[in-house]
């Protein structure tokens, strides 16, 4: 099944002390396959690592006396991820270990411990990742800040690849409005901009009992490959299977803002950035609005929207801005008058300068877009045209946006479906 039961079940809770700590588990027996040092990977493949800043987490270590590593999940640019069992508590965490003195480690630390501290209410909150608390470890050039959570299983970017590079309306709808329902929570109770909506930071959860057994057995009959550096091992991670019951969880908050904003400064990935960002002018949690319609573009689509990637991220403003204006048309004038960068780009009039008309920058929406058809097609189009707006203020909000008709569709095309079934 694709995604077997589409929703809705809360997050797994926290048990107990439930007596004294458990012992360590003892090392599989069995051999892992060994890379040489011809093979880079995972972190080792990104361009600034350097193994004396990255924890040399092994697979049967023991952390702080508590925590102990069983599998490896992944990586991100700045951090690993472990799967770990909590000897104290019997259950199974993910430890979240960063590069040392990395800046998204402070910032996702606090906020964490603001998301922490507002009362749960039992819906919205469940859909947005939190932290069972924080620590440092030492390291060979600084400590690393380790974060604590509950495990979750894979992002919609795997799901998405899983899919055969597309996932179907009939399933990615359902997840969407879920991941609505806990951006609106993030933007109206916590006051958070998370400023980095994408597939790779959407996560699914899962509350069966016996999900992380299986990949830790898994683990300790078929060890994962790896290669031994010194006294360092790099492994890779475990592919994780999708969850019965997997609920759609917002994670990462390495860049996020805590407060109502406007806020100034850089932040979302180089393709996904909004006009105000590429325009530096002041922005709120409409960004993430923008991200999370061309974060709904990759999954139906299997492609970027925004695809011109420049040797650096300044040196591909003029091609990003040329395709915002390729597919909304030019800018409302009063939006350009609040960029003094505006002149970059555009004459007095608000009309692209020659330098940005010259850019090839791809087709229009209605000829890229390839996966639907007829109704569903521009409903669809209708859609992200709402979430693709120059001026942040003509963008929904979340809450805004799970009523849109193409979203709300749903319902009709799991009466097609249950009608096939019934059929075959």
């Amino acid at each position: 099944m694709l995604v077997a039961t589409l929703l809705l079940r809360p997050s797994s809770g926290t048990t107990g002390d439930g007596g004294g700590a458990s012992p360590a588990r003892p090392l599989p027996a069995a051999q892992p396959e060994l890379h040489g040092d011809d093979v880079l990977l995972e972190e080792e493949t990104l361009s600034w690592f350097h193994p004396g800043r990255w924890y040399p987490v092994r697979i049967g270590d023991v952390i702080r006396s508590r925590y102990q590593v069983l599998v490896k999940l992944g990586f991100g640019s700045v951090s690993t991820v472990w799967l770990c069992r909590d000897l104290r508590r019997h259950r199974y965490v993910s430890l979240k270990i960063y590069e040392t003195g990395h800046r998204q480690a402070s910032n996702e630390t606090v906020v964490l411990h603001h998301l922490t501290s507002l009362v749960r209410d039992g819906k919205g909150s469940r859909l947005v990742r939190t932290s069972y608390g924080d620590f440092e470890i030492p390291g060979l050039v600084g400590p690393h800040v380790c974060l604590v959570y509950d495990p979750l299983c894979m992002t919609l970017e795997d799901l998405r690849e899983y899919s055969g590079g597309k996932l179907p309306t009939y399933a990615l709808k359902p997840l969407l409005q879920v991941v609505l329902r806990g951006l609106d929570y993030l933007h109206t109770v916590a006051h958070v901009v998370h400023t980095d909506i994408q597939a790779n930071n959407i996560m699914l959860s899962t509350q069966e009992a016996n999900f992380w057994d299986e990949l830790v057995e898994e683990e300790w009959t078929s060890p994962s490959p790896r290669k031994v550096v010194g006294d360092r091992v790099i492994y890779e991670s475990k592919d994780v299977d999708i969850p019965d019951d997997g609920m759609p969880v917002i994670c990462d908050f390495g860049e996020a803002k805590v407060g109502d904003g406007p806020f100034i400064g850089e932040v979302m990935p180089d393709l996904y950035r909004a006009p105000e960002i590429i325009l530096y002018i002041p922005w709120n949690e409409k960004i993430d609005i923008w991200g999370f319609g061309l974060m709904v573009w990759d999954l139906l689509e299997g492609k970027h929207l925004f695809n011109k990637r420049l040797p650096s991220r300044d040196a591909s403003r003029g091609a990003h801005m040329a395709r915002i204006v390729t597919l909304l048309g030019n800018p409302p004038p009063d939006f350009l008058k609040r960029s003094v960068a505006s002149v970059e780009f555009f004459d007095e009039q608000g009309n692209p300068k020659e330098e940005l008309r010259s850019l090839n920058t791809g087709g229009s929406l209605e000829e890229e877009e390839e996966a639907l058809e007829g109704e569903d097609g521009e409903l669809f189009l209708a859609f992200l045209r709402r979430t693709l707006q120059w001026r942040p203020e003509d963008r929904p909000t979340a809450r805004e946006l799970l009523d849109d008709p193409w979203l709300k569709s749903t319902e009709a095309e799991e009466d097609v479906r249950g009608d096939a079934r019934q059929t075959s």
